[in-house]
C-alpha cells in the first residue's frame, strides 16, 4: 500500500457534541458496515457505553473511500489553518481520484477519559475538531485541541447538529475562529445526524491531513496504543506501523517488556478484527500474540522483529496521573483470585487503571485502585459485574496526600490509615487541580460562589464571547473529583463544562480525623479533613453512623476525635432483654433483683465488649451519594 494515499485521523469533541453519531456517518459513506449490520453508535462496542451514550473506549476503524472529482478540485484549492495556527494548503498535483485507506480513531469526550485521547493522538495525522452548534466550545474542545497542537496535528474544525431548531451555528464557528485564529469561512457546517455537509468533511481529510512518514524498508518499528485480551488469540495490540512491516508467523520482540512473541494474526479493524496478509508502513491494525503472560504487552511500547531489531524506541506515552484511589474487596475470602485475575485483563485494555494488593483488618484481602475520576472509578466497578459476574466491596472515593514528618522526611499516602506515627506529623499537603470552568455569564456569580465554597483560588477570568466565561481556578482536588460536577451542573441549570488537571501537591491547614466506636479506632473510617471544617465534618459522620450501626446489647458511644480532642459525639443505647418477663406476680424485689443484675452485666460488657461492624456499615458510611 502507497503511504501517500493513507489517512489516520481521529475525531475530537466535548461529551455529547457528536462524535460517534458523525462516526456512523463515515461509516454509511464509505460502505465500511453492511446496511444490514449498521447501527447506531457502531464504534461504541461496549454496552455500558450504549446504555449511557458515552464513549469510554477509543475505538479504531478503516474505511475505503475515492473522493469525487468535483469535490475533490473544489477542495484542493482551499486552505486551513493547521497546527500552532499556520496556513497550510495541498496542491491538486498531489491528489488523485484513487482509493484512499482512511483510520478513523473515535475518542471519549468526558475529562476521566483524557488519557484514551491521549494516546490516539500519538497515533495520527490530523484531527476533526467537533463542536455542537447548540452548545459551543467547552471546557474539554479547549483541553482536546491543546493536546492535538502539541502533537504538531493537522486540525479540521466543524460545527455539528445545525439541523436542531436552536441551533446557533454562526456563534459557534465565532468561538472557533478567535481560538484557531481562522476566518470563520474554512469552518465546515455538517450534521452528523442527518449527512449534510459530511461528504465535504471527510473530502477535506483526504485533502488536508497529510499521509503518514516513515521508512517502508526499516526494521519494523511499531507503537502499541491499545491492547485487549482474547480468550483463542491471547494478547491483542492495537498498533501503528512507524517503520517497516509486519506478517503473520513472524516473530516480534517488544522492547520495553523485553519479551518476545510469534504473532499468530494480523489484521485491521473493519471495526470489528479482520485479518490481512501484512501490515505497512503509515497503517493501523492489530496483531495477535498469543501471549497469555498480560504483563508482556504494555501500552506505549514499541514492537519490533526479533530477526532484525530497531535501534531505539519510540517515545511511547506519559504515565497517566490517578487523582482518585479506592480499595475493592471481594464479597468472601475466596473471591480475592478471581479479583486479581479480572483486574489484570482490565489493566490491559485500560492502561490509565492501576491496582495493587492490600490487607486490611476489617475487609480482608483487596487491592487499593487509582482512576482518573470518579467515572472511571464507576465504570471499572460496572464492568468487573457485568465482564466478571464480580459485585466488589469498595470504599469511598479519596485523593492522596504527602506527609512531611518532623525530621524532614516525605512519603504519600493513599488513606489515613497509611499514616505511620501521627505524632511525628509536621506538615499535610493536598493535591491541586487547574480547573477551567466555561459557562454562560449569567450564571458566573453561582459558579464563583461554589469555587470559593470549595477552597477554590482565582486565576483568571476571561470572557470568550460576550455571553460565555472562562474561569481558571485552582481548587484541592478532593472538592473537585468526588461530586463537584454534580453541583457544578445543578447551580448553572447544565450549562457549564469542567475540565481539570493534577498540577501538584501544596501544604495546607489538614488534620487526620479518627472516629471511635465503644472506644476502639476504627481506622477505615478515618479520612484527613481541612482544620477549620473538622467538626462539621465530624458531626455528620458520626450521626450516619449512628444510623447504620446494629445495635449491641450495651450502650455504644460514636465519637469523632482529633489526636485526644473529641470534636464529635453520638450515643446508641443498648437494647433491652426482657429479664422479668416469666415472671407472673409475686414479690417485686425478685424483679429488682433481675433488672440489677442485667444492668451490671451490660456495664461489665460495655467495659470489656467489643462492637463487631458488620462489612456492608463500611460501605453504607463512606459511600456518598
Amino acid at each position: 500500500m502507497d503511504q501517500k494515499y493513507i489517512r489516520n485521523f481521529a475525531i475530537l469533541a466535548h461529551i455529547d457534541h457528536g462524535k460517534s453519531t458523525l462516526a456512523d456517518r463515515f461509516l454509511d459513506l464509505t460502505g465500511a458496515v453492511e446496511k444490514r449490520k449498521m447501527q447506531d453508535q457502531m464504534l461504541d462496542t461496549m454496552s455500558i457505553e450504549r446504555e449511557r451514550g458515552i464513549t469510554i473506549k477509543m475505538q479504531p476503524v478503516r474505511m475505503v473511500y475515492r473522493p469525487s472529482t468535483d469535490n475533490l478540485k473544489r477542495i484542493t484549492n482551499s486552505k486551513i489553518s493547521g497546527s500552532g495556527g499556520h496556513e497550510s494548503s495541498v496542491m491538486s498535483h498531489q491528489l488523485s481520484n484513487s482509493e484512499y485507506i482512511l483510520n478513523l480513531i473515535d475518542t471519549p469526550g468526558h475529562v476521566d477519559f483524557g488519557y484514551e485521547v491521549s494516546r490516539s493522538l500519538a497515533a495520527v495525522e490530523g484531527a476533526i475538531l467537533l463542536v455542537d452548534a447548540t452548545k459551543g466550545v467547552q471546557a474539554q474542545t479547549l483541553a482536546n485541541l491543546e493536546q492535538a497542537l502539541m502533537q504538531g496535528l493537522v486540525i479540521i474544525p466543524a460545527v455539528n447538529k445545525i439541523d436542531l431548531p436552536h441551533a446557533r451555528p454562526e456563534e459557534a464557528a465565532e468561538e472557533i475562529s478567535k481560538i484557531l485564529g481562522i476566518a470563520q469561512s474554512e469552518i465546515l457546517y455538517i450534521s452528523g445526524k442527518t449527512g449534510k455537509g459530511v461528504p465535504e468533511l471527510l473530502e477535506k481529510v483526504v485533502t488536508m491531513v497529510p499521509p503518514p512518514k516513515g521508512d517502508p524498508k526499516g526494521p519494523l518499528k511499531a507503537l502499541i496504543f491499545d491492547s485487549s485480551y482474547d480468550s483463542y488469540k491471547g494478547v491483542v495490540a492495537n498498533i501503528r506501523v512507524m517503520d517497516g512491516s509486519v506478517k503473520a508467523h513472524e516473530v516480534v520482540r517488544f522492547m520495553m517488556a523485553d519479551a518476545m512473541s510469534e504473532v499468530i494474526e494480523a489484521g485491521v479493524f473493519r471495526p470489528q478484527f479482520e485479518s490481512k496478509d501484512i501490515l505497512e508502513t503509515g497503517e493501523i491494525g492489530y496483531i495477535a500474540t498469543g501471549l497469555k503472560e498480560i504483563n508482556k504487552v504494555r501500552v506505549g511500547d514499541t514492537v519490533t522483529h526479533e530477526s532484525e531489531r530497531a535501534q531505539g524506541a519510540l517515545v511511547g506515552y506519559k504515565e497517566p496521573q490517578r487523582v482518585v484511589f479506592a480499595s475493592f474487596f471481594p464479597q468472601s475470602a475466596d473471591g480475592f483470585d478471581m479479583l486479581r485475575d479480572a483486574f489484570s485483563k482490565l489493566r490491559l485494555n485500560d492502561a490509565s487503571f492501576y491496582f495493587e494488593p492490600e490487607q486490611s483488618d476489617a475487609l480482608g484481602r483487596g487491592f487499593r485502585c487509582g482512576f482518573l475520576g470518579v467515572l472511571h472509578l464507576d465504570i471499572i466497578r460496572e464492568r468487573l459485574s457485568r465482564e466478571y459476574g464480580i459485585v466488589p466491596l469498595i470504599t469511598a472515593p479519596s485523593v492522596s496526600y504527602r506527609i512531611t514528618t518532623r525530621n524532614q522526611e516525605e512519603y504519600v499516602i493513599y488513606s489515613p490509615s497509611q499514616i505511620r506515627d501521627a505524632g511525628e506529623v509536621l506538615v499535610i499537603s493536598e493535591p491541586y487541580a487547574k480547573v477551567e470552568i466555561l459557562t454562560s455569564a449569567e450564571y458566573l456569580g453561582q459558579v464563583m460562589q461554589l469555587l470559593n465554597e470549595s477552597r477554590g483560588i482565582s486565576k483568571e477570568t476571561q470572557y470568550v464571547t460576550a455571553e460565555k466565561v472562562l474561569l481558571r481556578y485552582e481548587v484541592p482536588l478532593a472538592e473537585v473529583v468526588v461530586d463537584f460536577y454534580d453541583r457544578l451542573k445543578s447551580a448553572t441549570s447544565g450549562y457549564a463544562s469542567l475540565n481539570y488537571e493534577l498540577i501538584g501537591f501544596v501544604p495546607n491547614d489538614l488534620v487526620k480525623m479518627d472516629v471511635l466506636v465503644a472506644g476502639d479506632i476504627v481506622e477505615p473510617f478515618a479520612q484527613i479533613v481541612p482544620r477549620a471544617d473538622a467538626v462539621r465534618r465530624g458531626k455528620a459522620l458520626v450521626a450516619k453512623l449512628k444510623e447504620v450501626l446494629p445495635r449491641q446489647l450495651f450502650a455504644v458511644s460514636i465519637q469523632a476525635a482529633i489526636g485526644g480532642k473529641i470534636i464529635a459525639r453520638e450515643d446508641i443505647s443498648a437494647m433491652r432483654k426482657d429479664v422479668t418477663g416469666y415472671l407472673y406476680g409475686g414479690d417485686y424485689s425478685r424483679k429488682k433483683k433481675l433488672l440489677e443484675k442485667q444492668k451490671k452485666g451490660k456495664q461489665k460488657m460495655k467495659a470489656m465488649g467489643k462492637v463487631d461492624i458488620p462489612p456492608d456499615v463500611y460501605f453504607k458510611v463512606l459511600q456518598r451519594s
